[in-house]
């Protein structure tokens, strides 16, 4: 029997679960940090961001034609987020977004703030960099040019793997029917959103064909933020 777990957060808070690698997820979690700004409430509104291990569902790292086939599709909805096709050499691809996640996750000993901009560094580097966010060096990269993120204090972290039973914890959360795909957005009214906005189909098999949007409403983040004050 399945245990259901109380994913609802405190007020002023909007729990994520997500994995970088989802295109989806790069929409929607831009698209919160902007609507937060355009409103005035990054003091008000924070992000608590969970993980949503594609790798560990599917019991394969994504593909890197996968992805490929999304950039251009998917960042026509929102250009400002950040795209480009991967420019480095292709054994750089990276193969797993685990410690990536595990450093995010780590980073919330020093608040959710830190979490969330170390986040938003971390798939500006894969989607409009190239970057290779399974290494630690760039992890570590990603977290200085935050500004907020003590990066000694997430060495440590990362080193003694102090994360890694939370990265667990939202692994398995992420395989029940709780959570339905990444990004999936929950608020402190108990509402839920699965890839809030954005309805998809994919024309062929992923990594063979592309994704067909087929409504795409960003002005549902407005009222998102505005209930997370609730």
């Amino acid at each position: 029997m399945t245990t259901t777990v109380d994913l609802t957060p405190q007020p002023g808070v909007i729990s994520v679960f997500a994995d970088i690698w989802c295109s989806f997820a790069h929409i929607a979690i831009y698209r919160l940090h902007a609507t937060r700004q355009r409103l005035g409430l990054q003091k008000e509104v924070s992000f608590d961001l969970h993980a949503f291990p594609l790798e560990l569902l599917n019991d394969a790292p994504s593909p890197r034609a996968g992805t490929d086939s999304e950039v251009g599709r998917m960042g026509q909805q929102e250009p400002a987020a950040g795209w480009q096709l991967w420019q480095d050499k292709e054994y750089l691809y990276p193969s797993t977004t685990l410690p990536a996640l595990e450093a995010i996750i780590a980073a919330k000993e020093q608040g959710l703030h830190q979490s969330e901009q170390l986040d938003l560094a971390l798939r500006k580097a894969f989607w409009a960099q190239s970057r290779c966010i399974s290494n630690r060096k760039v992890i570590m990269d990603a977290a200085e040019s935050t500004g907020v993120v003590d990066t000694v204090a997430l060495d440590a972290a990362l080193n003694d793997g102090r994360a890694r039973k939370a990265l667990s914890q939202d692994a398995a959360i992420s395989a029940t029917e709780q959570v339905i795909c990444s990004p999936h957005l929950f608020l402190p009214d108990g509402g839920d959103y699965a890839n809030p906005g954005i309805e998809v189909r994919w024309e062929g098999d992923y990594g063979v064909g592309w994704p067909v949007v087929t409504k795409d409403d960003p002005t549902i983040f407005e009222n998102l933020i505005k209930r997370a004050l609730a």
